[in-house]
């Protein structure tokens, strides 16, 4: 019998990256628009759960942005995306998912760290100003799925999975809210257009960053559901 899956947040850019491996293979795959179904309403979610009996789901959907977005909406950051881990990783306990994994982000680690990251690093030290409000949303979305983990032996198939910075289709190129590398080839694109001698980058040069592209990604997270 084929797998029912769910992909929260399937027209974003993991989303839509997991979803275009998934189509490769059969499965039964569910998705819904934000019209369809506001994943911030938590008796909405938990009636989608009651009603659909669903085998895994890949929670992606998120308020996501950059810099000066999560500077500038921290609230929408920090409580739009608590509301809608709170409501789907509860809603997969409650209704028997077994197969959850958790898309989080590798800001939730502290700022001042010289070394590689640990995944015990987590809460060891002081966060990114920047986006320290999406980052505890996210942090409290890893705690739940850890304490649900701890709490009930059964539900050990939850799991988390750390992105560094992705890029890819259905990327944000958004002037303002756009990640970094979107970012990037968005003042590289004006710029070749209108034959401009320089342009503006953001920061101060110094941080170091990872990317990944978006369907390897989607290949490691099908890969870990699987495990």
């Amino acid at each position: 019998m084929l797998p029912k899956i769910f992909i929260a947040g399937h027209k974003g850019m993991v989303g839509s990256a997991i979803l275009r491996q998934i189509k490769k293979n059969k499965a039964k795959v569910i998705i819904r628009t934000k019209k369809q179904l506001d994943l911030t309403d938590e008796k909405k979610v938990f009636k989608f759960f009651e009603t659909n009996k669903l085998d895994q789901v890949y929670l992606c959907a998120a308020k996501v942005g950059g810099i000066l977005a999560n500077m500038k909406y921290p609230v929408d950051f920090l409580l739009n995306n608590i509301k809608i881990q709170n409501n789907i990783i509860t809603a997969c306990h409650k209704y028997g998912v077994k197969n959850l994994i958790f898309i989080g982000s590798s800001c939730i680690y502290p700022k001042n760290i010289s070394r590689k990251i640990k995944e015990t690093d987590i809460l060891t030290g002081e966060l990114e100003k920047t986006n320290e409000a999406y980052a505890i949303a996210k942090i409290s979305g890893v705690k739940l799925i850890q304490s649900i983990n701890q709490q009930f032996k059964k539900y050990k198939n939850f799991k988390i999975l750390m992105p560094c910075n992705l890029y890819g289709p259905n990327d944000n190129y958004h002037a303002n809210n756009s990640h970094v590398l979107a970012a990037l080839i968005r003042k590289f694109s004006i710029a070749k257009k209108k034959k401009l001698k320089n342009i503006t980058i953001w920061g101060t040069g110094k941080p170091r960053r990872e990317f990944m592209y978006v369907d390897n990604f989607a290949k490691a997270a099908i890969f870990f559901m699987k495990k």
